[in-house]
């Protein structure tokens, strides 16, 4: 049996859960946030499980959700190494320079001042992010010496872990869109663009969704993308640029409810196939 663990229903679960039907796989919902979790012990809800798809929105809650089914032997999509790649913007890049994929000229700095340095040392305009995050929220685009003292000051009065890391990319010049690319195990099953007149393209930010051919070069990439971070199934954010495309980021817990109609692809579907074809391996 596949289950399907999730803290909150959103479009994109209810496509899994019609998908599962569809696809006559036997699977159950389970809601993550009563899950009993102890060491060594298999709860009632995941009595005849054999497979499990991971779709909690917490990112931290996902991640000990995985580890806690990977530890019962349970084959779980995205496994854990996976979460923890893609669920660190820096780990990602560290990933993908390790496999040789292109990417925007990326670095981080851990103090304050050594941000500034970095900063000036790459030239304006730069984009910080940071390190953990969704959506395209709390992205900042600087642009003079001004704007850098004053993100950085931020982040250190915000405090958290995830502000005393100061990573830095050079703004691509991406043409108003971007690309995402789904992967699912070792295909590329679809694309779109992601359109805006704002220089965040995300559609949670607003862009629009439309369709992507998947071209070979453009299939390769992102299924090398896939692998730098460990595989399963994720979704790929590549820059048209100048010098080519360069993957920016790598998605382990996808939405893709504007892009079934947009691509004409069943993902869910796809990702459903996948999970259940892994049970067995």
């Amino acid at each position: 049996m596949l289950a399907i663990l999730y803290d909150r229903i959103r479009p994109d679960e209810e496509m899994l859960f019609k998908a599962a039907e569809g696809l006559g796989i036997p699977f159950k919902k389970i809601y993550a946030k009563h899950l009993s979790m102890r060491v060594g012990q298999r709860p009632p809800e995941l009595d005849g499980v054999t497979v499990a798809v991971e779709r909690l929105v917490s990112q931290s809650k996902g991640l000990a959700v995985a580890r806690y089914l990977s530890s019962l032997g349970i084959p779980v999509v995205n496994r854990p190494e996976v979460v923890e790649v893609c669920g660190d913007k820096w780990a990602t890049s560290c990933a993908l320079e390790a496999h040789g994929l292109a990417q925007p000229l990326t670095a981080l700095a851990t103090e304050p001042d050594q941000a500034l340095k970095l900063i000036e040392s790459m030239g304006y305009p730069v984009v910080m992010k940071p390190v953990v995050g969704s959506w395209g929220r709390l992205l900042s685009l600087i642009r003079d010496r001004d704007a850098a003292e004053a993100m950085v000051e931020h982040k250190e009065v915000l405090g958290g872990y995830q502000h005393q890391l100061y990573y830095v990319q050079e703004l691509v010049e991406k043409g108003g869109r971007d690309i995402r690319a789904f992967v699912v195990g070792d295909a590329c099953i679809a694309a779109i663009y992601r359109s805006s007149d704002h220089w965040i393209t995300n559609t949670a930010r607003g862009g629009k969704a439309t369709r992507c051919e998947v071209t070979p070069e453009l299939a390769q990439m992102a299924v090398k993308a896939a692998r730098a971070v460990g595989g399963g199934v994720v979704a790929i954010d590549l820059f048209e640029s100048p010098k080519g495309l360069l993957v920016n980021e790598v998605n382990h817990t996808m939405e893709f409810r504007n892009s079934v109609s947009t691509t004409g692809v069943d993902i869910p579907a796809r990702i459903l196939e996948y999970a259940w074809s892994i049970r067995l391996q």
